[in-house]
């Protein structure tokens, strides 16, 4: 990797050599400007304004512009002049554990590379020292003409340095934050809850950018002569109406996502529990309206002029309260059957009493009369003997 910056650590009265290397690199697609009508380059050029001119590099130096528009100017030999020990030094000013870092305040990120064999031994030690005591350094520098402040951390078995911000270039987050007074519920922490459990961790290695994956599609495709695919429609976004049902709605597309059973929400739980009762009450009207018109088609030759006829009656209490009806009318139902069977029986019986009784005394007169028939007969033969 090639370096930007060669300097030194400072650790006390140790100094370790050192090369400032990227530590981290741009895979944003870059485009240039272009003229649409034949696709000429457009380009910028460096004029001077008093000569009406272009100048080339070599003739460009630095100035700073006043506030009343003066400009003066500042060469390099001015800026090497400067007392400053960290123009070409990291030096370390203390160290303090990871946690007092803000990460508002990190910035660009570089790898300190030993420069050379002598560098190998304090370089190590540095980064055990780092290792053991769980802290990092605080380091000031200069770099593209101004001081920064670093942060050096152990990463791997190499010393990484983050550029940080100074304090005062980090905003207050003032009017950031919703002025109205704002109410959350337990049930809704619980779902916010459930969707982190849900969304869970993840590799950062598996995240990539596909923005730039689908503008190199395009580019490969209008560069083949092809057409260029269709990008996916994005989701609507539109205002949360019930934040409820936001949070329900995400905690199943992340199930579904994982490849999870998703569970029913507690909305469409009622939803489909108030469906129940109502088909249940409809059926239930169904059955007593079918219950109470055979009664009445029963009941109909035996009714007299003055009394209602229960039918209406069930059919007005069925009105007010379906599953009450329902019960009591199966209820009354089963003892008028109960009754009615009963009273058959009690017929069946009493006709076969007076049945039986009827054939008893058949059958007594029927002997009484062949008694009476064989004592005649019997007189009649003695008679004619005697005679």
């Amino acid at each position: 990797m090639r370096s930007i910056w060669n300097g030194a650590i400072s650790f006390g009265l140790v100094s370790i050599p050192i090369k400032l290397v990227n530590a981290t690199e741009s895979h944003s697609i870059s485009f240039r400007q272009i003229h649409t009508e034949d696709g000429g380059r457009i380009r910028y050029r460096k004029v001077c304004e008093l000569e009406d001119r272009e100048v080339s590099s070599a003739e460009i130096g630095k100035g700073y512009e006043d506030a009343d528009g003066t400009i003066i100017p500042i060469t390099d030999e001015d800026l090497s002049h400067l007392p400053l020990p960290t123009a070409k030094t990291i030096e370390i000013v203390a160290f303090v554990p990871a946690d007092r870092i803000d990460p508002l305040q990190m910035d660009a990120a570089y790898y300190l590379q030993a420069g050379g064999a002598p560098a190998a031994k304090p370089y190590t030690l540095l980064r055990e020292a780092l290792k053991r005591s769980h802290k990092v350094a605080i380091a000031k520098y200069a770099l593209r003409g101004r001081e920064r402040l670093g942060m050096l951390r152990v990463v791997g078995e190499a010393i990484a340095m983050h550029g940080l911000l100074w304090p005062d270039e980090v905003r207050a987050p003032e009017g950031v934050a919703p002025d109205t007074s704002v109410t959350v519920r337990d049930k809704e922490l619980d779902l916010a809850d459930a969707l982190m459990d849900t969304l869970g961790e993840v590799d950062l290695e598996d995240l990539h950018d596909e923005y730039r994956e689908a503008v190199e599609e395009v580019v490969a495709a209008k560069a083949a002569g092809e057409t260029p695919p269709e990008a996916p429609s994005a989701p609507s976004s539109g205002k949360v109406l019930d934040l409820m049902a936001a949070l329900e709605k995400s905690v199943r597309a992340a199930k579904q996502s994982r490849g999870e059973e998703p569970e029913k929400a507690a909305s469409e739980k009622e939803t489909e529990e108030t469906d129940r009762e109502s088909e249940s009450e409809s059926e239930s009207e169904a059955e007593v309206r079918h219950l109470s018109q055979r009664r009445s088609a029963r009941a109909a030759p035996k009714g007299t002029g003055g009394k209602k006829s229960t039918s209406t009656a069930t059919a007005k209490k069925t009105t007010a309260a379906p599953r009450k009806s329902t019960s009591k009318t199966a209820r009354s139902t089963q003892p008028a059957k109960k009754a009615t069977a009963s009273k058959s029986t009690a017929a069946t019986k009493s006709t076969a009493k007076k049945a039986a009784a009827k054939k008893t005394t058949d059958k007594g007169t029927t002997a009484k009369g062949t008694t009476k028939k064989s004592a005649a007969k019997k007189t009649t033969t003695a008679r004619k003997r005697t005679a």
